[in-house]
């Protein structure tokens, strides 16, 4: 029903009694949600060119799309946001990013920098991590999850990295319900060893018709509390 077409010609599609187009095709992938990559993908399979550009990020046409990034990363100042790729690399980060990760091991901030392996590793930010054994499995699920979606080798791997970084699974989470997950993290710098508490909210271009912008995610981290807030204002003071 939601690519518009039948019962009988699906099921003919199915079973190779019919060759679908490549609007069928497009439409099929539309309804099931499928990433543009592997749509690109299935036209191939099917003997089309693909129709999805993927364009690098530096060039000059997609000047427009940095911009824009870059003002909302600003503009959530004094909160740290990050932009990601599909691995979950940094592709740019604002200065309150920058300011929760300071301390961080030098060798992990060497492009490409792994934003979950910052977090996770016990050179980055694990050791000031509150709840690391809830945090580290939110993120681990979360990769895992994505490389079911989107079957890719190195979120497979970052997916195992990590779980050999992460503490026991906990049995029980009292404190949150599902994947509502805070982070909640000692500061460093002018707060040092005061607590944070954050939530995160993702972000992704949903009518993006390029892979690499489609392939894009802003990660914001928002103060929980008064007290989270005023320490973010605080950690970019000069």
């Amino acid at each position: 029903m939601r690519a518009g077409t039948t019962q009988r010609h699906l099921s003919f599609i199915e079973s190779g009694r019919s060759t679908p187009g490549r609007s069928m095709i497009i439409r099929l992938a539309e309804s099931l949600e499928v990433p543009i990559r592997e749509r690109n993908e299935l036209l191939l399979q099917a003997g089309f060119a693909p129709v999805y550009p993927q364009t690098r990020l530096d060039d000059p046409q997609l000047e427009p799309i940095r911009t824009a990034l870059e003002q909302i990363l600003h503009g959530h100042l004094p909160y740290p946001a990050v932009v990601v790729d599909r691995h979950g690399d940094l592709v740019s980060a604002n200065a309150a990013f920058h300011a929760l990760t300071a301390g961080v091991a030098p060798h992990l901030l060497v492009p490409p920098v792994s934003v979950p392996r910052v977090l996770l590793h016990p050179q980055g930010l694990a050791p000031r991590i509150v709840n690391l054994d809830e945090w580290a499995w939110h993120i681990i699920d979360r990769i895992q999850a994505e490389s079911v979606r989107n079957p890719d080798d190195q979120l497979q791997r970052l997916a195992s990295e990590l779980t050999d970084l992460a503490p026991p699974r906990p049995r029980e989470s009292p404190h949150h319900l599902g994947f509502a997950v805070p982070l909640r993290l000692r500061a460093h710098g002018p707060a040092d060893g005061r607590e944070l508490t954050l939530i995160t909210t993702l972000t992704h271009f949903g009518t993006a018709i390029d892979v690499t912008i489609a392939e894009l995610r802003l990660e914001a981290f928002l103060p929980a509390d008064q007290a989270t807030s005023a320490m973010l204002a605080e950690l970019l003071k000069p």
